[in-house]
């Protein structure tokens, strides 16, 4: 979860104090085990990692990588990011202070939704100029296709997007889709699935459980 468009930064941190401070410390355990299991072998230890709309820093302090950067238009970042994290207070759809062919990696997470159609293509113009030739996007996006009516049940989701859409978004933004997980995830930790480790590395493993339960979709673009 992360920046709408024209978000305050104040505005944020409080948004982000009410809907999630309660659950931070679950979350980073599940956010543990997410990256060691899954994300990770789309990372490469050696490489330049990128959290865009980074939030409470569970990905990127998580994930091994050689230089970790986090992204996110909140004052409290810096308090998030765990040891070794760079923060960049910033818009996903202006990231001056990054430079060109920065990133290996660019991960994503529930994010998308919060803008309007113009500003996802222009994050996503953002993220392809930081990236170096060749990179990956990784992106985490709820599917509204399969989470229904609960996708509008955070007051800041503005986009509905399914795998299909944001497709072909990321085409018009000039990326190749080399993988669509059209249902992954749950939507929320909120939802029918207990959060606990052990039971998120079972599910993990379970793929077919995926098409049950899973309301998000995983991207891999380059």
């Amino acid at each position: 979860m992360a920046e709408s468009t024209g978000s305050e930064p104040e505005a944020l941190r409080t948004l982000y104090a009410a809907r999630l401070g309660g659950e931070q410390q679950a979350r980073g355990p599940l956010w543990d085990v997410l990256t060691r299991r899954f994300f990770q072998r789309y990372v490469p230890k050696d490489t330049t990692v990128v959290e865009v709309a980074a939030g409470y820093c569970e990905f990127i302090n998580s994930i091994s990588a050689r230089r970790r950067i986090a992204v996110d238009l909140n004052p409290d970042l810096p308090m998030h990011a765990g040891l070794g994290v760079e923060t960049v207070q910033s818009s996903a759809t202006a990231m001056s202070a990054i430079a060109d062919d920065t990133a290996d990696v660019v991960f994503v997470s529930n994010f998308f939704e919060h803008l309007e159609r113009r500003a996802i293509l222009a994050a996503l113009g953002e993220i392809r100029r930081i990236l170096r030739r060749g990179g990956r996007l990784l992106v985490l996006q709820p599917n509204i296709r399969y989470v229904g009516p609960q996708y509008w049940m955070f007051f800041d989701h503005i986009t509905p997007l399914d795998h299909e859409s944001f497709g072909e978004a990321l085409g018009l933004a000039g990326f190749r889709v080399d993988t669509c997980i059209p249902r992954f995830l749950p939507f929320t930790t909120k939802g029918r699935l207990p959060s606990w480790s052990w039971l998120v590395a079972a599910y993990l493993r379970v793929r077919p459980a995926w098409r049950i339960f899973g309301q998000q979709s995983f991207f891999v673009a380059t």
